[in-house]
């Protein structure tokens, strides 16, 4: 089959040249593994991990598994990509990273393996000088006239909220920011005025978020998998192992009654 079409503008590929070009990304990828291997084998100090996180989990939990195997194995480097999930899915489905580090919004795709790591509630926090913070308990509803910093209802976070919300009848927050920037929520919370929906781990991890805490309010139970997502089929790198394994020893805590 002819494989490129050759005109006065140059040489393009043709359907058929397209196809090999697909399969040639997944070889010439599978090669380069290969060589990452060899690598590790000859020094397991040295390489590189590629993944991909949303920003909570970055923070909470790739940040310090980061800290604990720099110490250990000093020549290792760390390419962390932090969007959302579908950015990820396609960062993963283009081979750019090997694993994602994720909530699920729905099943696993037929090219995609997921190992489910713990199942997350989410949490009203305010910061650790707001005055709620020391009451022992609080409806919901009490705190809809607050100023709130949430993600933007079209968001999946943001569906997830505005949805356990309306399921107990409270009527909708005074949204004074709406962002996708958790680090943005985090600093308005940690002046003291406003309030915002977390996943749970952020807060129930050893580490200790240094500026939220969380409100003695009952929140709708709406409870998601977190999960180690990888392409179907194909093995991670060795030092992908690792880093999952130190993720799965941070993370125990969590798993607690996880039917898997």
């Amino acid at each position: 089959m002819r494989l490129l079409d050759r005109s006065r503008r140059g040489a393009e590929p043709t359907p058929y040249g397209l196809a090999l070009i697909k399969r040639g990304f997944t070889v010439f990828d599978e090669l380069r593994r290969g060589v990452e291997d060899i690598d590790f084998l000859s020094d397991p100090t040295a390489g590189e991990i590629r993944l991909g996180t949303t920003e909570p989990i970055a923070a909470a939990i790739v940040a310090p598994v980061v800290e604990e195997l720099s110490r250990q194995y000093s020549k290792v480097n760390f390419h962390v990509i932090a969007g959302d999930t579908a950015m990820l899915y396609r960062e993963l489905s283009e081979r750019k990273i090997e694993l994602v580090m994720s909530r699920m919004t729905g099943p696993a795709t037929q090219e995609q393996s997921a190992e489910i790591l713990f199942e997350d509630p989410l949490v009203v926090v305010g910061g650790k000088t707001n005055p709620l913070t020391r009451r022992r308990k609080i409806e919901l509803a009490e705190l809809m006239d607050e100023p709130w910093t949430l993600q933007p209802a079209d968001s999946f976070f943001g569906s997830l909220v505005a949805e356990a919300i309306r399921t107990v009848g409270a009527p909708p927050p005074h949204l004074t920011a709406a962002t996708t920037s958790f680090n943005l929520r985090s600093e308005l919370v940690s002046t003291g005025r406003f309030l915002t929906v977390v996943p749970g781990f952020s807060v129930r991890l050893p580490r200790k978020h240094p500026s939220l805490k969380v409100l003695p309010v009952e929140f709708p139970s709406v409870r998601h998998r977190v999960a180690i997502i990888t392409l179907k089929g194909l093995s991670v790198s060795p030092l992908a192992e690792l880093f999952i394994d130190r993720v799965r020893a941070l993370v125990r805590p969590l798993t607690k009654g996880l039917s898997r």
